[in-house]
């Protein structure tokens, strides 16, 4: 009851928001059922003036207003610009998630109650006051007993219920906007909140997090680009996270890098490669790479590295997915669209009956004008948004790793030009990519794939023969079972046959004793001899009409 009363006062809050915000002004009244459109009508807020905001900005303060969990889906909301007008995921990408810190006494209650010791035993020195606070978790500043420096991460007390709750309300508001808004299908809102429920539901668990981060710190160990924080995993579980406490430069602080005469063209280009060697190479990449999780080590301004944080969200892509990405963005270098149109239906991006021409025809209406630019202002994400849109209309399926992708390299192309606006992205992904292909199809990669599963397919050999003795057995079973079918439905056909015929005869019987006993009648040959002759003809279609047929 309490909940369900909580749940009330919190969609109260929503629409009270909401309709400060005049977001009302985002549905056509005409589409709107008539209860809904008579609340907004007699809404108070519609007695005030216009609003003078446009709708991303009252949208983006909404979600400020309803605090971390909006705040986030509005994030997550923002990367989706295959379903977004621009002017609404530009507003959103501001969305900052700072909120006010948790007490400081919950979060050692938190962590003594998880690690079970006392902080002071846990840790040489614990700064109870946080570092940082955001909408899942806070850090705290520590030293262990052993002399490391640390930062410790705890999820924020009694989170869970409050996101599952308002999930909930977001799942309701989905449902309405694809009933109500015009474009509420296309925008596929309930989907949209199911991939974001994964999200955030995931980034509760620490202990997943830390496994991403050394992961992570595995692939690029002793690498000169990008740095991962240790995990300390004696002090690490579902609630709690210890890493090792970097100092770097956040990467927005272009004073200071620039302070330190950082080479930010190299920088830039790094963070390119970065991107490519981890989706392509490793296929494992951070996919959530925005500027606040990712700072600049400027120990040697000419050789820069990248540190990056929060683990949390990570994508990876299939092999075939890996080669079918890698020939489709160069065919788009080279403006080969027929190529590009193939290899979606190739890969099962679109149907099968996809017409290759029709689909090369969409691509090439969207790209020729992009390309009619320099190449250093053409925006390679949202050139990979434009193409996914279009291959949308012909029934596109875009999976979850694939919109992940295109979010880190919005990502890192807006962080790369930001660090120098004279990034030609094309120039430095171009020669990855095809150096990747020529590597993947080498002999030496080939046989090294063939390597690597041997041990599989040796240990799988024995067991051939039993498999195609099985498999013909199961061939030599399916002939007699169809034989079988075969006979039963040849005995079905003949008692349809002799039902036929019986039905027949009663049906000759009983005309015949219909003729007898109207011949017995003393009027009745008289009156057959008067019947008109359309009642014969009547009665011949009477009897052709009921006049059982052969089943076949």
């Amino acid at each position: 009851m309490s909940f369900t009363f909580s749940r009330g006062r919190r969609l109260i809050r929503i629409m009270r928001v909401a309709g400060r915000n005049r977001l009302d002004t985002f549905f056509e009244a005409d589409h709107l059922p008539t209860w809904l459109r008579l609340a907004f009508r007699l809404s108070p807020w519609r007695l005030g003036p216009a609003p003078q905001e446009n709708r991303g900005v009252r949208l983006r303060r909404a979600l400020e207003e309803l605090g971390p969990v909006f705040i986030k889906f509005g994030q997550m909301l923002s990367t989706r610009r295959d379903l977004l007008p621009p002017d609404i995921a530009e507003e959103l990408a501001k969305l900052q998630d700072e909120v006010p810190p948790f007490d400081e006494a919950h979060s050692v209650a938190i962590i003594e109650r998880a690690l079970g010791k006392p902080v002071t035993e846990l840790f040489a020195q614990f700064e109870a006051r946080p570092l940082a606070s955001a909408s899942v978790a806070q850090v705290h500043a520590a030293t262990l007993t052993t002399g490391e420096e640390v930062v410790v991460k705890v999820v924020r007390p009694d989170i869970e219920p409050v996101i599952r709750q308002d999930l909930a309300l977001l799942y309701t508001l989905a449902r309405l906007v694809a009933r109500y808004l015009p474009d509420g299908r296309r925008l596929r809102p309930v989907e949209v909140i199911s991939d974001y429920e994964i999200t955030i539901l995931d980034e509760l668990d620490l202990g997943r997090e830390a496994a991403n981060a050394s992961q992570l710190r595995r692939n690029w160990e002793d690498s000169p680009l990008v740095y991962i924080p240790q995990v300390y995993w004696d002090f690490t579980c579902r609630n709690v996270y210890v890493m090792e406490r970097i100092n770097g430069i956040p990467v927005t602080d272009m004073a200071t890098l620039r302070a330190r005469g950082v080479d930010l063209k190299l920088l830039a280009e790094r963070g390119v490669e970065i991107f490519f060697t981890q989706v392509f190479r490793d296929s494992f990449f951070h996919a959530d790479m925005h500027p606040g999780n990712i700072f600049v080590d400027a120990t040697d301004p000419a050789d820069p590295t990248y540190i990056a944080v929060d683990c949390a969200i990570i994508g990876s892509l299939s092999d075939s997915d890996q080669y079918y990405l890698a020939r489709n963005l160069l065919a788009i270098f080279h403006r080969d669209y027929h190529e590009c149109a193939q290899l979606h239906v190739e890969c099962g991006w679109v149907p099968p009956h996809t017409r290759v021409q029709d689909f090369e025809s969409a691509m090439r209406a969207v790209c020729e004008p992009v390309f009619e630019r320099p190449l250093r202002e053409i925006s390679f994400g949202q050139l990979l948004i434009y193409l996914f849109h279009t291959a949308r209309r012909f029934d596109m399926e875009v999976q979850p790793s694939l919109v992940l992708l295109q979010k880190t390299l919005l990502n890192i192309e807006g962080l790369g030009r930001e660090l120098y606006p004279d990034l030609n992205l094309w120039d430095t992904a171009q020669p990855y990519l095809e150096r990747w292909v020529t590597e993947r199809y080498s002999p030496q990669s080939v046989l090294k794939r063939l390597q690597r599963h041997a041990p599989s397919w040796l240990e799988q050999l024995p067991a051939l023969p039993d498999a195609v003795l099985d498999n013909l057995q199961q061939s030599r079973d399916n002939e007699r079972q169809l034989d079988s079918q075969q006979q039963q439905l040849a005995a079905l056909r003949q008692q349809q046959l002799r039902q036929t015929s019986k039905h027949r005869r009663q049906l000759l019987a009983a005309l015949a004793c219909g003729a007898a006993a109207l011949l017995a009648w003393p009027d009745g040959r008289e009156l057959i001899a008067q019947a008109p002759p359309v009642s014969w003809l009547l009665a011949a279609a009477a009897l052709a009409l009921g006049w059982p047929r052969n089943p076949d």
